[in-house]
């Protein structure tokens, strides 16, 4: 049986490697060695970030409802707000809330009130 050389699988291995460290700054992108743990930690940021980034439009949602709430009413806080959501019994989510309060603020206004006249006294 003849001998099997791996030349042709390390090199597309390293190309696929080097092509992802494009835009990589010095032997980061040259190197194979160096710029596959660049690569690397780059996919661990990455895989670490898509949980962060839904974690940051949430805060972003909640922070542009609370603005909107206190400018509709200096009384209303956000938790009293969602809290007068869920007792009226208007199912709508935070990411809908924050488009309507910047995009449509008439209409982020009836919710607001609905939420207002369900509170307690």
């Amino acid at each position: 049986m003849s001998r099997t050389k791996t030349g042709p699988v390390t090199h597309r291995r390293h190309k696929k490697v080097l092509e992802a460290a494009k835009g990589y700054y010095d032997h980061r992108r040259r190197t194979f060695k160096v710029a596959k743990q660049a690569v690397d930690k780059a996919n661990q940021y990455a895989t670490r970030d898509r949980r962060v980034r839904k974690r940051e439009f949430r805060a972003l949602w909640i922070q542009r409802i609370n603005a909107a709430v206190r400018a509709f009413d200096a009384s209303l806080t956000y938790s009293r707000f969602i809290n007068g959501l869920s007792l009226a019994g208007i199912e709508v989510d935070r990411k809908v809330l924050a488009d309507l309060a910047v995009h449509e603020p008439e209409a982020f206004n009836a919710i607001a009130d609905k939420a207002r006249a369900a509170l307690p006294a």
